[in-house]
C-alpha cells in the first residue's frame, strides 16, 4: 500500500502554491498518493487565463473580478511590490532553471497527483467547473478528509 500525503491549498499567494506543487511533486515522486485540496483563495490557482461566460449573479461576478485568474497571475505574500515581486520571482526562478507554475501544476496531473476542487467554496465564490482548469476533481470536505485520515503527511498551506 502506497503511502499518501494530503495538502490544503487555502492561500492564493504565488510563493505558497508553488511550495505546495514542489511538495505534492516531491511525494508523488517517492510513489505517494497525494491530494491537494483547494479550497478559499487556492482555488484562484486553478482558474483558467481567460474568462469564460457564464450565468452569474452580480455578487458572483464581483468576485470573480476581484480574484486573480489563475497560476499565472497570482500574488506574492510578501513584497508583491504592486506586481514586481511576481515577476521578480518569476525571473529569478528561470534563471535557475526552476520550473514555473504552471509546468508545476501540469507535472503534478502527469505524476497523478489528485487535484481537488472544493465545491462549497465554489459555491460561495460563485465559481463554475468550466472556469477551472481541466482534470480536476470536486468534492467536499468529506472527501478530503477521507484522503486525510489515511494520510501520513497532512499539510495546510
Amino acid at each position: 500500500m502506497a503511502d499518501k500525503s494530503t495538502i490544503v491549498l487555502f492561500s492564493g499567494d504565488l510563493d505558497k502554491a508553488i511550495a505546495a506543487f514542489i511538495i505534492a511533486n516531491g511525494a508523488a515522486a517517492y510513489d505517494h498518493e497525494v491530494t491537494i485540496f483547494f479550497t478559499f483563495w487556492g482555488l484562484n490557482v486553478l482558474r483558467k487565463d481567460k474568462a469564460v461566460k457564464t450565468n452569474k449573479g452580480l455578487l458572483e461576478k464581483a468576485f470573480g473580478w476581484m480574484m486573480p485568474r489563475g497560476a499565472k497571475k497570482l500574488g506574492l505574500s510578501k513584497l508583491n511590490v504592486g506586481g514586481l515581486g511576481p515577476q521578480m520571482i518569476k525571473h529569478v526562478m528561470k534563471k535557475h532553471n526552476a520550473l514555473s507554475l504552471p509546468q508545476l501544476i501540469e507535472l503534478a496531473k502527469e505524476q497523478g497527483v489528485k487535484l481537488v476542487a472544493c465545491t462549497m467554496t465554489m459555491d460561495l465564490l460563485g465559481l463554475k467547473q468550466e472556469e477551472l482548469i481541466d482534470d480536476l476533481e470536486y468534492a467536499g470536505v468529506a472527501a478530503y478528509l477521507g484522503d486525510a485520515s489515511n494520510g501520513k503527511v497532512n499539510l495546510f498551506i
